[in-house]
C-alpha cells in the first residue's frame, strides 16, 4: 500500500558522489530508477517535490526537474498538474516466477485454547478511554515515570482486585508488566536472586512456558501432579522447591478449582518452607455454575505473587498485566522491571484505568460472560448429540473444556484425523511435562469459535471422539 502524506513532503534517501564520478544528473536519475525497480518506492507512492529533493541533495531544482521529466518520459513516474509526482503503475518490477501457492482450506472450527473472542474486543470503548486518557494526562506522564507503572492504574487495579478478586492489593506493591510472560519472568528472576533454586509447576500445566523461563532465571523446574482437587501439596513438599506456580481459580488446563483444604495446605507449605507461591489468576472473571473463587493472594499476601492480565478479558495484543507482590519482594520486583524495559506504555495504562473506572470494563465482562456461556451450552449440546458418552469436565469457568476419550483411544490419531477434516483439536499431551498421551484427553477451547462453528466442528469429528468408524 502506498504511503499517504499530509502537506509535509515525504523523504527519500539518495546518495550523490561529488568526487569525480558520473554527472550529478545521471546519478540522481540512476538513484530514482533503482529505488523504483527495487521497490523502495512503491507504485502510486508520492515523491518529494523537486524543491525539497534539490534542497536535500544540495543540487539545483532545475536538475531535479529534468530528472523527473526524463523518468516521466520513460514511464517510471506520473506527473499531473496540481498533483504530486508519483510512481507509475507500469513501473513495478515484474514478479519473480514462483510456484502457484496452495490456498489452505478454511477450517470448519479451530478449538484452540487460551484465546478470547477477538472479534468482541470493545473497540469503541477502548478508543474513548484512550482519548480521555490522552486529553487529561499530565505532561510529566510522557516521561519514563515509575517503573512500577502509572500510579493511577495501580490504584484502580488495587480497588478492582479487592472488589472482584478479594485480593489484599496495595498500589505500592503492584508492578505493571507487559503481559503474563514478562510477569512470570520477573518473578522467577526475583526468586533466583533471593536464593531460590527450584520452582515447581502443575502437571499438566504450562511446561513450554515455565521451563524456559525458569532456565533463563537459573532455576530448576519440577512438575507436580494435579488431581481433581488441584495440585498435590504432599507431592510438592518432597520436591525441595521453595516456589511453585499454580492456577488455583481454574487450573490450566484441567479446569479444576483448588479446593479450600488444598488452599490452606498450600499456604501452610509456603510458611513451613519459607516459600513463595506464584498465582496465575488468568481467567477467574468467567464463571458459570459455581460461586466466585477469590484470589489465593488474599489468604497469604506475604507469600503469594499474584499475576493477572487483560489478555483473556480484553485481548492479548494489549500486553498489559500486573503483579501483586509480597511487601518483601516489591522493591526487587521493581528493580527487575526497571532493568528489563524501564516501564510499560503509560498511555495504554491510563486508558485501561479509564476503562475500569468508567464501568465499561465490567459491562464488557458481563457481555462476554453471557457470550461464553452460550458457546459452552452449544458445545455441550453438540457433544451430547454427536459424541454421546464422552465425559466433559472443567466447564465451571473460563472458555475451555476437557473431553475424556474412551479407554484405548489414540489421542494423536484423533487430533491428526480431525485436522484432515479441517477441525483443529488439541491433545492434553501438549500440556503434560512428560508429553504422555495417556489418558487420552482433548482440551477444547471455545473462546474464539462461533456457536455455528462449534456445532459444525463437533458434528464433523464426533465419531472420532467416541471411536466409531
Amino acid at each position: 500500500m502506498p504511503l499517504e502524506w499530509s502537506s509535509c513532503p515525504p523523504e527519500l534517501l539518495l546518495v550523490v558522489d561529488r568526487s569525480g564520478g558520473p554527472p550529478l544528473r545521471a546519478q540522481v536519475e540512476h538513484g530514482l530508477r533503482d529505488a523504483i525497480r527495487t521497490g523502495r518506492v512503491q507504485v502510486g507512492e508520492r515523491l518529494p517535490s523537486s524543491r525539497e529533493l534539490a534542497r536535500t541533495l544540495g543540487v539545483s531544482r532545475g536538475l531535479v526537474q529534468e530528472c523527473y521529466a526524463q523518468l516521466v518520459a520513460e514511464g517510471y513516474l506520473v506527473a499531473r498538474p496540481g498533483s504530486a509526482t508519483r510512481v507509475a503503475a507500469r513501473a513495478a518490477a515484474p514478479p519473480a516466477a514462483t510456484q502457484p501457492r496452495r490456498t489452505a482450506a478454511r477450517p470448519v472450527a479451530d478449538f484452540r485454547c487460551g484465546v478470547p473472542d477477538l472479534a468482541a474486543f470493545p473497540v469503541q470503548d477502548w478508543l474513548r478511554a484512550t482519548r480521555e486518557a490522552a486529553r487529561t494526562m499530565p505532561t510529566a506522564d510522557l516521561g519514563y515515570g515509575d517503573p512500577r507503572g502509572s500510579r493511577t492504574l495501580r490504584e484502580v487495579l488495587a480497588g478492582y482486585l479487592r472488589r472482584v478478586r478479594a485480593a489484599a492489593a496495595d498500589p505500592e506493591h503492584i508492578v505493571v508488566c507487559n503481559g503474563y510472560a514478562q510477569g512470570l519472568a520477573l518473578a522467577l528472576r526475583v526468586l533466583a536472586g533471593s536464593g531460590v533454586r527450584t520452582v515447581a509447576f502443575e502437571d499438566p500445566g504450562s511446561p513450554a512456558t515455565v521451563v524456559p523461563c525458569a532456565t533463563a532465571a537459573g532455576l530448576r523446574a519440577v512438575p507436580v501432579p494435579v488431581d481433581e482437587h488441584g495440585i498435590d501439596v504432599a507431592a510438592l513438599a518432597v520436591t525441595g522447591a521453595r516456589a511453585v506456580l499454580v492456577t488455583p481459580a481454574h487450573q490450566w488446563p484441567t479446569g479444576v478449582a483448588l479446593t479450600p483444604e488444598r488452599r490452606l495446605a498450600l499456604v501452610a507449605w509456603a510458611g513451613d518452607h519459607d516459600a513463595i507461591i506464584i498465582e496465575d489468576d488468568y481467567d477467574a472473571e468467567f464463571r458459570y455454575d459455581r460461586e466466585p473463587v477469590g484470589a489465593l493472594q488474599g489468604l497469604a499476601p506475604d507469600r503469594v505473587v499474584s499475576l493477572g492480565t487483560v489478555s483473556k478479558s480484553l485481548a492479548p495484543a494489549l500486553r498489559i498485566g500486573w503483579a501483586v507482590c509480597p511487601p518483601g519482594l516489591s522493591d526487587a520486583f521493581t528493580e527487575q522491571k526497571l532493568r528489563s524495559d524501564r516501564g510499560t506504555s503509560t498511555l495504554d495504562q491510563l486508558a485501561l484505568a479509564r476503562l475500569i473506572e468508567s464501568g465499561r470494563f465490567d459491562r464488557h465482562l458481563r457481555r462476554m460472560r453471557a457470550g461464553y456461556a452460550g458457546r459452552r451450552g452449544v458445545l455441550l449440546d453438540a457433544l451430547a448429540e454427536h459424541a454421546p458418552g464422552v465425559p466433559v469436565t472443567g466447564l465451571a469457568a473460563g472458555f475451555h473444556a476437557v473431553a475424556h476419550l474412551p479407554a484405548g483411544a489414540d489421542e494423536h490419531h484423533v487430533v491428526t484425523a480431525a485436522r484432515a477434516r479441517s477441525v483443529g483439536l488439541y491433545g492434553m499431551s501438549t500440556w503434560r511435562a512428560s508429553g504422555a498421551a495417556t489418558p487420552a484427553q482433548l482440551v477444547l477451547g471455545f473462546g474464539d469459535v462461533g456457536e455455528r462453528a462449534i456445532a459444525e466442528g463437533i458434528a464433523a469429528v464426533g465419531h472420532l471422539l467416541t471411536g466409531r468408524p
